[in-house]
């Protein structure tokens, strides 16, 4: 097998391993099992997730993304940034462009190392459920922004033991089977929102989540009593920018703005493309 080409990049703390693969530079392996390999820290690059490019139809580009654990997701908001950032780097799509993901077509505009996208219209309106999370009942409100948030108020973001609490809500019997992804979120004395996700098919608190910002600011927006133009605060210290419109319950006009940075761009050497296609990090 020969190197493979890609780039490491960062949207607002979510790091990602990307790969061109339109001339198809990919080995023949399952993809479920190269993305875990692959995205293993320590033992191989290391990532939240990879971005597969690939060829279109009418789309400038179409994806396909899988986390570290290698289950595929429908929709990532700061990787779509990374993917629209990259492909305009690779001059596979200009400044502004549409891609195809699952969860619909996305389109981009980037403005420097900052990528304004617009989102998919979230799936129906903010649903509150109630459940019981570490023996206490607790409201959590639901939303799908491409994949699914269960998004809970707190009155101190820094307190929560969200490696305890975020598996709880992620597995929890209300989600099942595909469980969900569990947000935090708290209104601070500056107008902005501080959130923290943990997140689903990484299993672990991120620094960042682009579709649990949105979730957040839809969520904050009703809760807090909040124009729908919100700027959230990410574990990262790294701003997003959410801004959305309503009508009668539903949720459209979705924009995510954030930035989207080459960390380093590397070749997967041949040795480690072996060691995945064999039986030693990628089983």
């Amino acid at each position: 097998m020969t190197a493979i080409e890609f780039y490491k990049m960062s949207g607002s703390g979510n790091d990602f391993i990307l790969i061109d693969n339109r001339d198809g530079q990919l080995p023949p392996v399952p993809r479920d099992r190269f993305a875990a390999a692959i995205c293993r820290r320590r033992l191989s690059v290391g990532a939240d997730g990879l971005i597969i490019i690939e060829n279109a139809g009418q789309a400038d580009f179409k994806w396909h993304f899988l986390n570290a654990d290698g289950s595929e997701a429908d929709m990532c908001g700061n990787g779509a940034r990374c993917a629209a950032r990259f492909a305009h780097l690779n001059g596979i799509a200009r400044p502004r462009m549409t891609f195809d993901t699952r969860a619909g077509r996305i389109s981009a505009e980037i403005r420097g190392d900052h990528v304004k996208i617009r989102m998919t219209d979230p799936s129906g309106g903010v649903t509150p459920e109630t459940i019981r999370v570490a023996g206490r009942m607790e409201t959590v409100f639901c939303i799908n922004t491409g994949v699914p948030h269960a998004v809970l108020v707190v009155d101190d973001i820094d307190a929560v033991d969200i490696d305890t609490v975020g598996p709880l809500i992620r597995y929890h019997e209300k989600f099942a089977p595909a469980g969900t992804n569990a947000n935090f979120i708290q209104r601070l004395s500056d107008g902005t929102v501080a959130i923290r996700t943990y997140e689903r098919g990484v299993e672990a608190e991120t620094l960042a989540c682009g579709t649990g910002a949105v979730a957040g600011a839809i969520v904050a927006a009703g809760q807090f009593d909040l124009p729908p133009r919100l700027t959230l605060k990410v574990r990262s210290g790294l701003p997003l920018k959410i801004s959305f419109a309503e009508a009668a319950g539903r949720f459209n006009d979705v924009y995510l703005e954030g930035d989207a940075r080459v960390i380093y761009r590397a070749r997967l050497d041949a040795e480690a493309v072996d060691d995945i296609m064999g039986n030693g990090m990628g089983t």
